[in-house]
């Protein structure tokens, strides 16, 4: 009897020890510091926050949205929403640090829509140099601008160049807004010549970052046809260009979107982010030369050394 007891009291401390070992994850097992740390600048804690400069090699990504309307059917932070979708899942395949949400942008073409929130253009670069001065003092050397919207494609390389007006201890690249037509890519069932805005590319990509948002029943309650308002030579710009082609600010077939096309189209743009990140990560030489040529600047008259 005395026995058995014995037996029964070691048997239930091998379980409980069993049990406890059960519980901790052996080293092996352990997650990645990678995996642990968040790509969310805003999730991350300020301890963690060193740890995450360090493993993203000081590379920190800048999605670029915007507020405007999208069609009758795409909610109005569409460019916002589909950036940051697939810059998250970018930095999550080679690991980076995702600003919080940005869009202070361009867009006062769509000034007569509700919903539209158009900063002066002074203040759009202001804002834009104290954020990417702010990430950089906080570490962030390499800053990738990634844009999400049209109507910053002039706004941003501008933004890159005036970088060349004063020293700076970091870069700023600027990745802009995918080019369509790329190999394997599903057929489009509109005039890809118009699917500009809110129409079947834009729309099916939404399909993949945000389908809850999305009223694909309210898609043809508007037009997205081009008016061709305007009759002027190739190569002569005006800013009511988009205005006079496009006043619903709707550009193409929201209808025809497919989850096929967004799902493409969506791994094309990933994709593409990656692959910046990791250059972005290899070079050595923006800054080098970005440094040779403040110094070369200040003495304009010296021979080259």
């Amino acid at each position: 009897m005395h026995k058995l007891f014995l037996l029964s009291i070691i048997a239930l401390c091998v379980s409980f020890v069993s049990s406890q070992t059960a519980s901790r994850s052996p080293a092996q097992s352990q997650p990645s510091t990678q995996s642990k740390l968040s790509v969310h600048w805003e999730e991350l804690t300020a301890s963690d926050f060193r740890d995450a400069i360090a493993l993203a090699q000081g590379t920190c990504l800048l999605p670029f949205g915007i507020l405007e309307k999208h069609g009758p059917h795409l909610p109005l932070g569409n460019d916002l929403l589909n950036v940051r979708y697939v810059a998250l899942n970018a930095a999550r395949q080679e690991y980076a640090i995702v600003f919080p949400e940005y869009y202070f942008g361009q867009i006062f073409e769509a000034k007569h829509q509700p919903g539209t929130v158009a900063y002066n253009a002074r203040l759009q670069l202001e804002l834009l140099q104290e954020t990417t001065e702010e990430m950089a003092r906080n570490g962030c050397k390499k800053i990738v601008i990634v844009n999400g919207h049209g109507g910053n494609n002039s706004l941003l390389p501008y933004f890159a160049q005036t970088q060349l007006d004063r020293p700076h201890d970091y870069v700023v690249y600027v990745l802009g807004v995918p080019r369509r037509g790329e190999q394997g890519e599903p057929k489009h069932k509109s005039n890809p010549a118009t699917d500009m805005h809110a129409g079947e590319s834009e729309t099916s990509i939404s399909m993949i970052a945000r389908p809850d948002l999305l009223h694909l029943d309210r898609a043809s309650q508007e037009s997205g046809a081009d008016q061709a308002r305007l009759n002027l030579p190739e190569g002569l710009y005006t800013g009511i260009w988009w205005y006079a082609r496009f006043p619903n600010h709707y550009a193409g077939e929201g209808a025809a979107a497919s989850t096929e096309l967004g799902e493409f189209e969506a791994r094309t743009w990933i994709n593409s982010i990656t692959q910046a990140i990791r250059a972005v990560k290899s070079d050595q030489e923006s800054l080098r030369l970005q440094t040779e040529f403040y110094k070369r600047s200040k003495r304009p008259l010296d021979p080259p050394q």
